[in-house]
């Protein structure tokens, strides 16, 4: 995409015609790593808090293991893990660029950090509800299902609006390697070229961005709540 004309403050084509795609791909991407987050991270909280030694289903093994992968995730600065795993993202979206392709990364490097807000959240539960829930003959299964994740609704739904936010803003350093988006824009046009106005339109449609996420979120967190 190219804008040859005299770009002006409010009459930049960059800004009329670049940027509602550019904002368009940071949402697209970020949507897409998010839902595959949600699902993957879930699974991977539950997994950690239910074989933990205070766990519904202890296993040192399996907890030590999945810990230390889930770590290791969390530790790799996003830039780094989106190079160093640019074989998987081109073996999985068939390319490395586009918004399309970003969603791999994201969700990698996403996917540990919520995690750990999923088990944080489950470790919270009063133990005196999965003991009710033993007692009564109820099977790992369904306090998981009927029980934990009910009562750590609100926790998970506060930990994915953080989430998404984290996304948001590796969104933008995915632009600087091709994946497109407002930080691609920001970059290219604001930085690279001068274009101070473009700049801040892009750093103003992020901040409201997040803005609305964080109402959203804030807002189910709070329906969900019903301690």
């Amino acid at each position: 995409m190219t804008f040859d004309s005299d770009p002006t403050w409010l009459d930049n084509p960059v800004i009329t015609e670049g940027l509602p795609t550019a904002l368009w791909e940071t949402l697209a991407m970020t949507v897409g790593s998010a839902l595959i987050t949600a699902v993957l991270g879930v699974v991977v909280g539950v997994f950690l808090h239910n074989s933990s030694p205070g766990g519904i289903s202890p296993n040192v093994a399996v907890n030590r293991v999945l810990g230390a992968i889930v770590n290791v995730g969390r530790s790799l600065p996003f830039l780094i893990l989106m190079i160093s795993i640019i074989p998987i993202t081109r073996f999985i979206a068939g390319t490395t660029v586009g918004w399309r392709a970003m969603i791999v990364p994201l969700t990698v490097g996403a996917v540990p950090f919520f995690a750990r807000l999923v088990e944080t959240s489950l470790r919270e539960v009063s133990s005196g509800k999965v003991e009710a829930a033993t007692i009564m003959g109820a099977t790992r299964w369904n306090i998981t299902r009927k029980v934990l994740l009910p009562e750590a609704l609100p926790g998970i739904a506060a930990g994915l609006t953080t989430t998404v936010i984290a996304l948001i803003g590796y969104s933008a350093m995915a632009g600087a390697v091709g994946g497109g988006g407002l930080g691609a824009t920001a970059m290219s046009y604001g930085y690279n070229r001068f274009q101070t106005d473009v700049m801040i339109a892009a750093v103003v449609l992020l901040v409201i961005v997040v803005q609305l996420v964080q109402v959203v979120g804030d807002r189910v967190a709070r329906s969900v709540d019903h301690r």
